[in-house]
C-alpha cells in the first residue's frame, strides 16, 4: 500500500493529441475537508485506508497541489441526449488526471468531478454540488456491491465554495476511479466534426488498451463493436434484474467497456412500476425502467455510425441485431441467479418477461 504522495501516474490518453483534449489543471480550493471515502476503492489503486482523508490527500485531490505524474486534461466528446444531438458537450467540469497501474497490472483512470470550469464548460461554474456528489459516491459504490459493472468513488471532498443551482447549494469534488472514460459520444464527436482519422485513431487507441487480445485481428474494428454491443447488453441486463433505472442514458453516458457511468437522476424500483423514471425532466419517459434495454440498442446504433466507414454497414448490422437476444439471454441468467434456478425453460422466460 502506499499514500497519496507516492501514486505513480501515467496519462496514455494524451498521447493521442490536443485535438482530443484541453490540458488544464484543477482550479485550488479553500480549506477542502473529507466527505466520505472508501477504502474498498482506495484498494483498487493499492492506497492505504487510513490515507484517506488526510491533509496531503485532501490537497491533491482537491486540486491545491499537483499529483507526481498527473497530467490533467478535459475530454472531448458529444452526444445524442434525448433523442437529439448535442455536439456542444466535453468535460465541462471533469478533469481526467491520468492512471495508476496497480499491483495486478491493472490501469485505472482517476479523475475529479467539480474541479473547476474547462473549454467545454459553456458558461457554467465548473462545480459539482455536494449533494449531486454524495448520490454518485453511493450508488456507484452499492452497484460494486451488487455485482454491477460500475465507475468508483473513491472520495467526495467538500469544498467551502457556495454555487447556484436552481438554488445556492454546498460544492463538492466526486473523486471517481473508472477503467475508461471513452464513451460513445468520444468517437460521435469526431465523426460529425468530420474527422475521419481521428476516429480510426480512437479506435485502434481502445482496442490497444481496452481489447488487447483482439489487437493482431484483421475484423479487430468488428469484433470492438461487437464486444461493446454484448458487455452493453450484459449491463442492462444487470440494471434491470435490480430495478436500477439510470435516468440519463445519453451516449455521452454510455462507455466502451460496459460499466455504469455518470450517475444523475438515478433511481431504484421500491416496486414494481415498468414506466417508472426518476428523471423529473423526463417528461416522456424516454429513459423509462421499461425502455432502457431498447435504448441501449439505440445508443449502440449511434456508436455504429462512426464505424461505418471502417467495419462496413453489412457487418455491423449482422453484430447489431444480436444485442436483443443477448439481452434477453443475460436477462433471463441474472433473474434465474436472483430466483436460485438451475433449469431456465421457457415457463420461466414467460415469468421473468410478465
Amino acid at each position: 500500500m502506499t499514500d497519496s504522495r507516492n501514486l505513480n501516474f501515467r496519462n496514455r490518453f494524451i498521447e493521442l493529441g490536443p485535438e482530443f483534449y484541453q490540458a488544464k489543471n484543477p482550479d485550488p480550493v479553500t480549506d477542502p475537508y473529507l466527505v466520505d471515502f472508501s477504502p474498498s476503492a482506495a484498494q483498487l489503486i493499492d492506497l492505504a485506508p487510513e490515507d484517506g482523508g488526510n491533509k496531503d490527500f485532501l490537497d491533491r485531490f482537491g486540486g491545491n497541489c499537483p499529483l507526481e505524474g498527473a497530467q490533467p486534461l478535459a475530454m472531448a466528446y458529444s452526444g445524442h441526449q434525448f433523442g437529439s444531438y448535442n455536439p456542444r458537450l466535453g468535460d465541462g467540469r471533469g478533469l481526467l488526471l491520468g492512471e495508476i497501474q496497480n499491483k495486478k497490472q491493472e490501469m485505472w483512470d482517476i479523475h475529479l468531478k467539480g474541479a473547476g470550469p474547462t473549454r467545454f464548460a459553456r458558461g457554467f461554474d465548473g462545480r459539482a454540488t455536494l449533494q449531486s456528489s454524495i448520490r454518485e459516491h453511493l450508488a456507484s459504490e452499492a452497484l460494486n456491491g451488487l455485482g454491477i459493472p460500475t465507475t468508483r468513488s473513491l472520495a467526495v471532498i467538500g469544498i467551502r465554495e457556495l454555487i447556484y443551482r436552481e438554488k445556492p447549494a454546498l460544492a463538492a469534488i466526486l473523486v471517481r476511479i473508472a477503467d475508461t472514460h471513452i464513451r460513445f459520444g468520444s468517437f460521435e464527436f469526431f465523426h460529425y466534426t468530420g474527422q475521419g482519422e481521428n476516429v480510426k485513431r480512437l479506435l485502434e487507441f481502445s482496442i490497444q488498451n481496452y481489447y488487447p487480445d483482439i489487437v493482431q485481428e484483421t475484423d479487430r474494428y468488428r469484433i470492438f463493436f461487437q464486444r461493446t454491443i454484448q458487455r452493453t447488453a450484459k449491463l442492462i441486463a444487470k440494471w434491470q434484474s435490480v430495478g436500477f433505472i439510470h435516468g440519463v442514458m445519453n451516449t455521452d453516458n454510455m462507455t466502451i467497456t460496459g460499466t455504469t457511468f455518470d450517475y444523475g437522476p438515478y433511481g431504484f424500483m421500491d416496486r414494481f412500476i415498468p414506466n417508472h423514471t426518476p428523471n423529473h425532466s423526463d417528461t416522456h419517459g424516454r429513459y423509462a425502467y421499461n425502455q432502457q434495454s431498447e435504448i441501449g440498442f439505440w445508443n449502440l446504433n449511434k456508436l455504429a455510425k462512426p464505424l461505418v466507414h471502417l467495419v462496413g454497414p453489412e457487418k455491423l448490422e449482422e453484430e447489431i441485431q444480436q444485442y436483443q437476444p443477448l439481452f434477453n439471454r443475460f436477462y433471463r441468467e441474472e433473474m434465474g441467479k436472483k430466483l436460485g434456478l438451475a433449469i431456465l425453460d421457457s415457463e420461466f422466460t414467460q415469468l421473468v418477461q410478465r
